[in-house]
């Protein structure tokens, strides 16, 4: 078993079932299959603490995060380990990490999710977990995501971070879904590096194509974008493709943008407002 001081390194992991519960509040330990440490997430391996996040199961604690708790020791062990008094079967041999943690701490306000989305596991940092109001708040991917999510949360455009979409064999996480009347939006931040890597740019482009067979429309911002013209290109943009698409969510809430002339010579301010 692994030991050390904890960092701020954070992830979100779900409980779906009352047994799962009672182990992590009782036994103190918690599992996560050595197969969904992907790629992706091998990045942000391990965590130091733990925010549980409930499903459907536990009623009035549903859809939320409401504990967490610190990781004190890591170690690889079969579901033969974990489960000594289970009938001997094909999942036997199954690795996990078993995770053991402190007594659970209590958020400051639960973190709640907006829709009933899939959740897989959130890589996030500690101070996001203590401050998120919902689930969006945590995703800790990029700087320039954070930027645009911030403009997107200030001018109440429902967004849902990292949302998960399946196509045929393939799953794609989309920086933002916009879920609109008449279709959906998918909203990427393509960092420099990313964005001037040929390989990758032929990659987006199958992956757009893709997701536009779902009915998925997708718009691209690059970091010049993002940190230099959000009032003047990023914002008018997207909001003119919410408004194309017959405004956010069933009913329909389109969009107006008004525009003032800028303060002392400064860059225009974009105001929108729903109709």
């Amino acid at each position: 078993m692994s030991t050390k001081p904890p960092t701020s390194q954070t992830w979100i992991v779900i409980v779906n079932n009352q047994a799962d519960w009672e182990r992590i509040t009782q036994e103190q330990w918690y599992r996560i299959p050595t197969s969904s440490v992907s790629k992706r997430l091998a990045q942000r391996w391990p965590p130091d603490w733990l925010g549980f996040y409930h499903t459907k199961v536990f009623r009035d604690m549903a859809y939320q995060i409401r504990y967490y708790s610190r990781v004190v020791g890591i170690e690889e062990v079969s579901r033969q380990d974990l489960f000594p008094y289970e009938l001997p079967g094909a999942k036997s041999r199954k690795r996990y990490y078993k995770l053991s943690v402190e007594p659970l701490q209590t958020l400051p306000h639960p973190i709640l999710s907006r829709r009933r989305r899939r959740l897989v596991f959130i890589p996030t940092t500690h101070s996001k977990l203590l401050s998120a109001i919902e689930i969006n708040d945590l995703i800790d991917e990029s700087p320039l995501e954070d930027r645009l999510w911030a403009e997107l949360r200030r001018l109440e455009i429902a967004a849902e971070r990292q949302e998960v979409v399946q196509t045929g064999s393939r799953s794609y996480f989309l920086d933002f879904a916009i879920y609109c009347a008449k279709g959906n939006l998918n909203v990427e931040t393509d960092g420099d590096t990313w964005h001037n890597n040929s390989k990758q740019v032929e990659s987006d482009k199958l992956r757009d194509n893709a997701l536009a067979v779902k009915g998925w429309h997708t718009l691209r911002f690059t970091t010049e974008h993002v940190c230099e013209k959000m009032a003047s290109y990023c914002l008018p943009t997207i909001t003119d493709k919410i408004n194309e698409l017959g405004g956010l969510g069933t009913e329909g809430k389109l969009l107006l943008q008004v525009t003032h002339p800028p303060a002392e010579g400064q860059a225009e301010q974009l105001n929108l407002f729903n109709l």
